[in-house]
Order: C-alpha cells, then structure tokens, then sequence
C-alpha cells in the first residue's frame, strides 16, 4: 500500500522504520509536528521522524494543523491508501481522517478500551497494572475509540519505569502494526469494535502530579516515582530546594519500630532511608537543583541530613 506515515517523537521511530523496509509498502511521505525548540539551549530542532524521514529522502509535511487546506490538499494529491500513525501529537478532523480509503491506522499502547488518552503507559505503572500492551485500531473522531484490528500483550516488570516500558512497546508495537497494514491490504483483516466494558482514560502527568507525597504508602511512592521516569520527573523538597528522584526500592526489611516517620532521612554508609507510611524506601539516584545527577549516598554525604530534616518541605 502507499502510506502517508504520522508520528512526532523517539517512540514512532522504530515503527517508521519498519514500514520503510517492508517490502510490500511504500512510505510517500511523513507527517510530523512543526519543528520545536529543545535542549539547554532552546534551539528549533525537527522532531526525530522529521529527521529519520529526511536521511530517508522522504516528504515531510509539518502542518500547524492537521485541518489546514493547503495539508489537506497535497495529502489528497499524494493519494495514500492508508495512513498509520504512531504519538503524532494532534487531533485529525473528520475531513483529513477521510482521505485515505482505509483510514488512519492508531498504534496506541495500551489494551484498549483501557487507558484511552495521551500517558497509557505512565498510568499503568501508576495504577499498578501488572500486563499492558499496545492495539492497533481505527481512527475515529472520539478519542481511541475506533475499532480494533490487533493487540500483544506485555508484562509490566517491577522495576519498570514508563521510559523503559514504552520502549519495549514501542519496538514490538511496530511489528503489530506492520502486520496490521498487511492484514488490511491483503483483506484478511477487519477492524473490531471496542467493547463498552473496561473503558478508562489517562491524562498528562503534570510537574505538580509527579511531586512524592512521603506519607503515601512506600508501593504507591514506588509506582508514582516509576510512572514519572523518565518524564516529567519525580521530585520532592529538601530544606526549601527541589530534588528530583530517580525509582527507588520499597525496603520492608527496614520496618519496624526504628523505622524512620513519613518524610525523615536514615542515611548509612550503606544507603539512604526515607520514611512512608508503610516500610521506607531506599533512595537511588537524585538531583539537587542546579547540579547533576548523582547517587543519593554521594547527596546525604554532601548535605548530611539531621535529625530536624525532612522530605518534602517544613519539618
């Protein structure tokens, strides 16, 4: 089939580059957000499909909208069968949903009708999913509630952070859809409807949603942490500065009556405690503002926190 392929970030990357080798599909063009300012230095950058599709020799159509007239009309004059699309990043209206004759073809990760929305994979850590997956399904004007065309499954491990997860989702999320866009051209596959049972939706993790509340239970501090790794980064407060934390471990080897309260530090040569409300948690790694990223051993031995110290703001 000759595609038109929609995608942003790093995630879409191995999904784009699948397509590109298939031998039975040609990729005419790519559809990506309009380049945008990044790093230290707020430098305009393309974003990683741009790039991929320019070392490609392929078009690349970066529209301000996705309704805009003059997109609509080089997409109707590049014709494409069909359209998959993997974290572009904006809503398609109903008249650039109609372009290709069998439509835009979403590569979503999560099991639908679970976890519809923009964070699939944060909100699964965080709510303590132990299997997610990635769906291929049609788009329709509502949000990821098109049918369903093929789904795989993934165990979410202990010790996975959203980043780590969607990584893996993401390469064998492209598999899927590449048998998804044969199945389609072959006709040997029809989309499903999504069953009105089981329906949830995510919303963006914010910088205000990623702060630890340490009188939290140690699970719930654990799978937060995770969920916001690598972005938009767990942090909490300490003597009125931020400090962003990396995952840490549920101790419940360390409960116990000398166990430190909600919030209290027990620093060792060994390792860093901070106090829940269930069994503390041992820190790994941390950043203090302004500075790099560090063990939380390396910290406490720098700012050596006392007995009047505490996580998360006044003590």
């Amino acid at each position: 089939m000759r595609l038109v392929f929609a995608g942003t970030p790093d995630i879409a990357l191995p999904s784009l580059r699948a397509l590109l080798d298939s031998s039975r599909h040609e990729v005419a063009a790519v559809v990506t957000r309009p380049d945008a300012q990044s790093g230290r230095g707020r430098k305009v950058h393309p974003s990683p499909v741009a790039e991929l599709a320019e070392e490609s020799g392929i078009e690349i159509l970066r529209p301000q909208k996705a309704g805009d007239p003059e997109f609509l009309e080089r997409l109707r004059l590049i014709a494409p069968d069909c359209c998959p699309v993997v974290a572009y990043g904006a809503l398609l209206p109903q008249a650039t949903l109609d372009v290709p004759r069998h439509g835009w073809v979403n590569l979503h990760f999560s099991l639908l009708p679970a976890w519809r929305g923009a964070a699939p994979v944060q909100h699964a850590i965080l709510h303590g999913d132990e299997i997610t997956g990635a769906t291929t399904f049609r788009l329709v004007k509502e949000m990821d509630a098109g049918p369903v065309y093929g789904v795989l499954t993934e165990e979410i491990r202990a010790s996975d952070t959203s980043g780590a997860l969607l990584a893996r989702l993401a390469e064998s999320g492209a598999g899927l859809l590449a048998a998804t866009l044969d199945g389609i051209e072959d006709g040997t596959l029809e989309a499903v409807p999504q069953p009105p049972e089981g329906v949830s939706f995510t919303k963006k993790i914010t910088v205000d949603d990623a702060r630890v509340d340490w009188s939290a239970p140690a699970m719930r501090i654990d799978r937060l942490i995770r969920a916001c790794t690598p972005g938009p980064g767990a942090w909490t407060e300490f003597r009125g500065q931020r400090l962003k934390l990396g995952p840490v471990r549920p101790a419940p080897e360390a409960a116990g009556p000398d166990a430190p309260l909600p919030g209290r530090i027990l620093a060792s040569k060994r390792s860093v405690l901070v106090g829940t409300a269930t069994c503390p948690v041992e820190l790994g790694e941390v950043q203090p503002q302004g500075k790099r990223v560090m063990s939380a051993l390396e910290w406490a031995r720098g700012v050596r926190p006392g007995d009047d110290d505490l996580m998360g703001g006044a003590s």
